[in-house]
């Protein structure tokens, strides 16, 4: 039988814990005092937005404003300032979009808004500039300009996510985003349409439900795509696993999931997901990534800050705590 949901005050310490492990500099790497990637460094910012850690989660934008490179993009990785992997993710780069609007429905500071504006700008205007011709967005582009002709179905799901921020955060400003429009109406239907064009990653649970988590799909067409595989992933009690044959269940994906559910109006399922990930959690409120649930075992033995984030993220989304809880409902 899976746990309890977690409590606003197991909420806050597992907050707390996130905060922690922040750089000085404002970045939030992986796991304390490893790489940083600016989509899970976004994702930790929101849940440190939501959870009422503001000090930390400002510092985490600034972190993004200041370290965006000219071109809009940052680093694949990082670790304190020191780039490992200079190519560029389109799905990390389009995330700060997510963050800056959700921060607006939390906290409803306009200068804010004003001050990561060009940052969202620089980041979706590379991005868009690398829709290919069937709709799909080229994953990786290499330091050298090389650019990958392959997409990806999970980071093109969640990059219609990410203009659709953009695109509000456009009109909150008045400013005109139809380029943005465009490039999100064709990345959608090449979601939902074209499928088999996208690099082939069915094995992976992010690419069974990210088209509904990014809002490509929605009503019956997401709730049949979610039924479909539900018995490849879900580990009754446990979560879903990230591979559909590994015995691997992931806190990160598991919240994920639920959020999706959430989205298309399915609470219990969601909510069942967030109780049953919680066999992950420590003691101090941080979460273990993974469990191979055949052998009894953490695998791998690291407490990771992104699936923290996702958690907080999907307690919030079950719970309607804070005024960013609807982030994933907009299409």
């Amino acid at each position: 039988m899976s746990l309890g949901l977690p409590s606003f005050s197991d909420a806050r310490r597992t907050a707390a814990w996130l905060a922690s492990c922040q750089e000085q500099d404002g970045a939030v790497g992986w796991e304390r005092r490893r790489h940083v990637d600016a989509w899970n460094h976004v994702e930790a910012a929101m849940a440190l937005t939501a959870f009422d850690q503001a000090e930390a989660a400002d510092a985490a934008y600034d972190w993004l404003r200041v370290s965006q490179r000219p071109d809009g993009t940052w680093p694949m990785r990082s670790t304190r300032g020191v780039v490992q992997d200079g190519s560029a993710d389109s799905n990390q780069v389009a995330y700060v979009a997510v963050g800056v609007w959700h921060h607006w429905l939390v906290r409803g500071e306009r200068a804010f808004v004003e001050r990561m504006w060009p940052t969202v700008v620089r980041a979706l205007d590379w991005v868009a500039a690398r829709q290919l011709e069937w709709g799909g967005i080229a994953w990786n582009e290499a330091v050298d300009g090389k650019l990958w002709d392959t997409a990806l179905l999970a980071g093109s799901s969640s990059i219609v996510h990410s203009l659709d921020c953009g695109v509000l955060l456009g009109d909150l400003l008045g400013v005109d985003t139809s380029e943005w429009r465009g490039v999100r109406q064709r990345l959608a239907a090449a979601v939902r349409d074209d499928e088999a064009l996208f690099l082939d990653n069915q094995r992976y649970s992010m690419d069974w439900y990210y088209p509904v988590l990014g809002g490509a799909l929605r009503g019956d067409a997401a709730r049949d795509r979610l039924q479909k595989r539900w018995d490849d992933f879900v580990v009754p009690d446990l979560g879903i696993k990230c591979v559909a044959d590994h015995a691997w269940v992931t806190g990160a994906e598991t919240c994920e999931l639920a959020l999706a559910l959430d989205a298309i109006g399915h609470r219990d399922a969601a909510l069942e997901q967030v109780r049953a990930m919680q066999h992950l959690r420590d003691r101090d409120g941080a979460y273990w990534t993974g469990f191979v649930h055949t052998e009894g075992v953490r695998w791998p033995v690291e407490r990771s800050t992104w699936t923290a984030a996702a958690m907080l993220l999907a307690l919030d989304a079950v719970t309607d705590h804070s005024a960013g809880a609807a982030i994933f409902r907009l299409a």
